[in-house]
């Protein structure tokens, strides 16, 4: 998905955004906006992406203001709220449905309600919108099963930090089924979840395969992931990405049914692009 008018106003918000939680030195936020903005001046095109230039946002202030993880108390905060939430919403659709066909709906659902993280957004906003039920704007639930039956191997492309934990229960049920590869960031970049952040929790053994994309990037960047990371990517039978910036990416590709989507469309660009309403939940086989 390539930029959007939209999406210049973002991506200088990212910027202030980045440099505040970086440093609290003014003459180093100063000269880390300046670089910044230069480069998203001279990058922003219609026919770039989002990520490519987030992804150099964030090189940039990392290193001018020698901070390798600005994003790690927000990372902290938003893992222990979902942390308080999960125990409850667990055991929501559970209850519901003791049905076996509506196992996978369920766990989409609970995978899906995590995706309303979202770095821009205030700790008390996200938790309400986590607690509401999910209701999907685009259903392709059967069609996943049917997929994940004729797999042998899934690459599980994970989002924010504090979304691991609902993302777990969905993880081992597609995991009766096939392989399942976990994927996470290898470093830290915004609020997304890093092999340290898995290791962290005590949850890398449940979730059992964890690789990193090899790129600290939000979404993925084709061009810079680790030969590991796309060996696995081309040898998978199908693709599970949840959020913005996995479909961003992935959406420039060509997807042959192989590439499924959970997420929540946060921005009006990625909305229109899906073809569903701002703040719908996604899940949907491309």
């Amino acid at each position: 998905m390539k930029l959007a008018s939209e999406c210049y106003e973002c991506l200088q918000k990212l910027i202030r955004q980045a440099v505040d939680l970086a440093t609290d030195d003014a003459s180093l936020k100063q000269r880390a906006i300046e670089k910044a903005m230069k480069m998203l001046d001279d990058e922003f095109s219609y026919s770039q992406l989002s990520i490519i230039i987030a992804t150099k946002i964030h090189k940039i202030v990392r290193a001018v203001a020698h901070n390798h993880d600005p994003y790690r108390t927000m990372k902290e905060r938003e893992m222990a709220l979902v942390r308080e939430l999960y125990p409850d919403l667990s055991g929501r659709g559970r209850e519901q449905s003791n049905h076996y066909k509506d196992e996978l709906r369920d766990y989409l659902k609970l995978a899906a309600a995590a995706n309303a993280i979202d770095f821009f957004r205030q700790p008390a906003a996200i938790k309400e919108d986590i607690r509401k039920a999910v209701s999907f704007a685009v259903d392709d639930s059967k069609y996943l099963e049917v997929r994940l039956r004729e797999a042998g191997k899934v690459l599980y492309l994970a989002d924010n930090a504090g979304e691991l934990y609902f993302d777990l229960p969905l993880v081992k049920w597609m995991k009766q089924f096939a392989q399942v590869i976990y994927v996470v960031k290898p470093s830290p970049v915004q609020d997304d979840l890093t092999l340290e952040d898995v290791r962290e929790t005590g949850l890398e053994s449940e979730f059992g395969n964890v690789i990193s994309t090899g790129i600290a990037s939000p979404g993925i960047v084709f061009s810079l992931a680790s030969a590991q990371f796309k060996r696995e990517f081309e040898s998978a039978d199908l693709i599970f990405a949840k959020g913005m910036g996995h479909y961003e990416a992935l959406s420039e590709l060509s997807s042959e049914g192989r590439f499924f989507y959970c997420l929540k469309a946060k921005c009006k660009p990625v909305a229109k692009s899906l073809d569903v309403p701002l703040n719908s939940y996604v899940a949907m086989l491309q």
